[in-house]
């Protein structure tokens, strides 16, 4: 163990960071109803990989570039008449079929397509670790800034706009910090299993808390658990980090699940 342990600490590190903020932004997905949404987005950070790669840009910034556009995209194309969620799945397919179509083109990105879909998280190191940090805090400070508006609206939505609230402006802002994360996200999970690391620990808390706090509190530590017993994982197992962590997420959600349908059923 202490032979790995250099080698592991900066990923481990890493997605312990990740994890602070997919924690509370995963409750407001699941309060939002909003899972179909960062799906999408997370399908997107493909095509914006693939499209920065192609531009010769940062990954960071393909991605932003694709989220953005994605925003825009079902702002314009609003419509009663088709099912929000048909249009998220449509969108959703199309920009992974975009994504890898546009890697397996670029011959010297052939090769690093699943790190893509499932992420990398070991390949990252001490170097990237501000970078990481300060894109984390950010991300917190301007979540700790909208929570209460977003939480109303989650809630209460007549009461929210009542109170002066734009859900419009509210709705775009969550939007915006949804395609943050998956941009610094994409690299520990990877494209297809973002949703899994927002949705499965505020999906496993929603189990076992009875107050919104609690149930935040909860899918911190939970994620904090996956991450650690992912990366490490992963390295046993010689697996992609994503679906080590996000495996792990899903038998203690089921596990949980279990449990309660027993519990409830003596009780």
């Amino acid at each position: 163990m202490n032979d790995w342990l250099p080698i592991i600490a900066p990923a481990w590190i890493a997605g312990s960071l990740l994890a602070l903020l997919s924690a509370p932004l995963g409750c407001l997905v699941l309060w939002r109803r909003m899972a179909f949404f960062a799906d999408m987005l997370a399908h997107g950070a493909l095509f914006g990989v693939a499209l920065a790669v192609w531009l010769s840009l940062p990954y960071d910034l393909g991605v932003i570039l694709v989220g953005g556009v994605v925003v825009a995209i079902l702002t314009i194309i609003e419509d009663k008449r088709l099912p929000s969620d048909a249009v998220l799945a449509v969108l959703a397919s199309s920009l992974l079929c975009l994504g890898l179509l546009t890697l397996t083109q670029l011959t010297q990105q052939q090769a690093n397509v699943l790190g893509f879909l499932f992420g990398s998280l070991l390949d990252v190191d001490w170097t990237d670790l501000p970078r990481l940090v300060a894109i984390v805090v950010i991300g917190l400070i301007f979540l700790m800034w909208i929570w209460q508006k977003q939480l109303k609206l989650a809630t209460h939505l007549e009461l929210a706009q009542i109170s002066g609230i734009n859900p419009t402006t509210q709705k775009l802002f969550f939007m915006g910090l949804l395609a943050g994360f998956c941009t610094v996200a994409l690299q520990a999970v990877g494209s297809l299993l973002i949703t899994g690391l927002l949705v499965l620990p505020a999906l496993t808390a929603r189990l076992l808390a009875v107050s919104p706090k609690q149930m935040v509190i909860f899918a911190m530590i939970i994620a904090q658990i996956a991450v650690s017993a992912g990366v490490w994982g992963s390295v046993w197992l010689d697996a992609p980090t994503g679906l080590s962590i996000v495996l792990t997420l899903s038998m203690g959600f089921f596990g949980v699940l279990g449990l309660s349908k027993v519990f409830n059923q003596h009780s």
